[in-house]
């Protein structure tokens, strides 16, 4: 009878053992994989922010280019005016105007545009983005983008948006609109798939 018993016990000991072997394995597992996620999204984030300042670094070493009809410079205020038919472009970006008032800083012997003040028949060109109004003022930093007021309109393609005010970020091409109004075009579908 006692031999029975210490096998009795001696098998439960066996099936404890393997119940806290098995409860550890899972739980080194599930240890593994958090840290291997973790691992991936730090990886993926810091490689998002890599691509971004890559970006923004290649954006930074593009230069302005300016042209009107005329130009009147302050040296004093570090302003140039550019008045009739102004065209500025950087990069993929193109800022149409009849008149901007250009902010720069002088660096290390160079000239860097702060701020951009534009004003009549406005329009901003970027890829397929084009953005029209009275007014806008653009700023080269912390954050590029531009504001547009007086009647901003945003059109990409045949859709729309409208509102008050437009804010267009252009690093990471999004916007923000104040008392949006849009107008989506849907292809139909019908049309594309009765020509084949």
């Amino acid at each position: 009878m006692q031999n029975r018993n210490r096998i009795h016990k001696s098998e439960y000991g066996n099936q404890n053992t393997e119940v806290r072997i098995q409860r550890t394995t899972i739980v080194i597992v599930a240890l593994l994989f958090f840290v291997i996620s973790a691992f991936l999204s730090a990886a993926a984030a810091s490689a998002a922010e890599q691509k971004k300042a890559a970006a923004e670094k290649k954006t930074a070493k593009e230069p302005t280019v300016i042209t009107s009809q005329s130009l009147t410079t302050d040296n004093k205020a570090h302003t140039a005016l550019f008045e009739g038919n102004v065209v500025a472009k950087k990069g993929e970006m193109t800022l149409f105007a009849n008149k901007m008032l250009v902010y720069y800083s002088e660096e290390k012997g160079s000239s860097n545009i702060k701020k951009i003040e534009a004003e009549g028949n406005v329009k901003l060109i970027k890829g397929e983005r084009v953005v029209t109004s009275k007014f806008a003022t653009y700023f080269a930093e912390p954050v590029e983008h531009a504001v547009f007021t007086g009647d901003p309109r945003a059109s990409e393609g045949e859709n729309v948006v409208t509102g008050t005010k437009m804010t267009y970020f252009m690093n990471d091409d999004h916007s923000i609109v104040e008392n949006s109004k849009v107008f989506l075009t849907e292809r139909k579908r019908g049309t594309a798939e009765a020509g084949k």
